[in-house]
């Protein structure tokens, strides 16, 4: 018997000291709560390079858990006024001003982060085309077999509309390749399906197979620039802006440059 009251006492005893895990019901709403924290980001692929070397900083930083997607611009401003959730929107500075206008995004919080010029990509090892003048980069233009560029992005835009001021719609038509991602643009360059790719810089970098063949000439240069938004709605505005904040101190800068932006000074994005 006191054998048996002996044991039962130190069960009892273990059990005190040692809680019981949580049950299934008690790990979802931990699960939910941890997503809740999470600050959900919408961002635009020119800025994504930049984002994937900040993000983990900043999580690491301010014990701060980050959820993002990224995609075009005008795509994401779509889903935002399709009412998508986010906290933060990293898009270009057309697209955060409409939102801003729809109600969707806080008026307050609108804030310019990086730009990226526009450049010629082309596959790892080809011939890179002299552009270093207005001169010699219409004639690259007139030469180039084939030329991709996103049709939807913001540099798509940029390009046409140059095209056009150069007079030069019916040459390049025959030979355009309209994509509907920069993935597709480094997949025609691969391919030999394009001589030419048009992105922003910071697009091209990342892209495997693909090399940089050099910046459009000043005169034919257009910037696209990436504006940060905080959603109207979000329930942490404080981790929102401290985001903000995170990505335009001077210790992002080298991660900017590195990744083919340069921080902003008034130039404006066509959309």
């Amino acid at each position: 018997m006191r054998a048996f009251i002996a044991a039962t006492v130190a069960l009892l005893t273990f059990s005190a000291g040692h809680p019981s895990s949580p049950s299934g019901a008690a790990r979802t709403e931990q699960a939910a709560a941890g997503a809740a924290t999470q600050l959900t980001v919408l961002s635009s692929n020119g800025y994504q390079a930049v984002m994937e070397d900040l993000a983990p900083r900043f999580e690491k930083a301010k014990h701060q858990k980050l959820a993002v997607t990224y995609d075009l611009a005008a795509t994401l401003r779509q889903h935002i006024e399709n009412s998508q959730p986010f906290d933060l929107a990293i898009l270009t500075p057309a697209a955060i001003d409409e939102l801003i206008k729809s109600g969707k995004v806080a008026a307050g919080s609108r804030t310019p982060l990086a730009r990226a010029g526009l450049g010629f990509a082309v596959r790892a090892g080809a011939r890179k085309p002299n552009i270093a003048t207005n001169e010699s980069f219409t004639r690259a233009l007139q030469d180039a077999k084939s030329i991709a560029y996103v049709k939807e992005g913001a540099s798509g835009v940029a390009f046409a509309a140059l095209v056009k001021r150069l007079g030069m719609i019916d040459a390049l038509q025959p030979k355009t390749r309209l994509t509907a991602t920069r993935d597709e643009v480094g997949d025609a360059l691969r391919s030999g399906d394009a001589e030419l790719g048009v992105l922003p810089i910071s697009e091209i970098l990342p892209l495997a197979g693909v090399e940089l063949a050099g910046a459009f000439p000043r005169d034919m240069q257009t910037y696209i620039v990436m504006v940060a938004g905080v959603s109207a709605k979000t329930a942490q505005p404080g981790a929102a802006r401290e985001l903000i904040e995170f990505l335009t101190a001077p210790a992002a800068l080298p991660v900017i440059t590195a990744r083919g932006m340069e921080p902003t000074s008034g130039a404006s994005s066509p959309r």
